[in-house]
């Protein structure tokens, strides 16, 4: 099962759907941070940030590959 999500998240669908959900979750959050002055809300926030750049930057380069 993890093997399959692994391998579709390598497609460019993939890496949409995974960026964008790393960055509502991020949003979310975000939010979270903000009303409660959490450091770890914080942390979190930067950290699914991190990931959703992450994807986009895969979802891109997946344009590139292709001739």
């Amino acid at each position: 099962m993890i093997d399959k999500i692994d391998a579709w998240h390598k497609t460019k669908t993939g890496y949409t759907v995974f960026a964008v959900l790393e960055l509502i979750v991020a949003n979310v959050f975000f939010s979270f941070a903000i009303d409660s002055g959490n450091l770890f809300d914080y942390l979190f926030a930067v950290l699914f940030f991190v990931g959703s750049l992450q994807n986009a930057y895969q979802l891109a380069r997946s344009f590139k590959r292709v001739h």
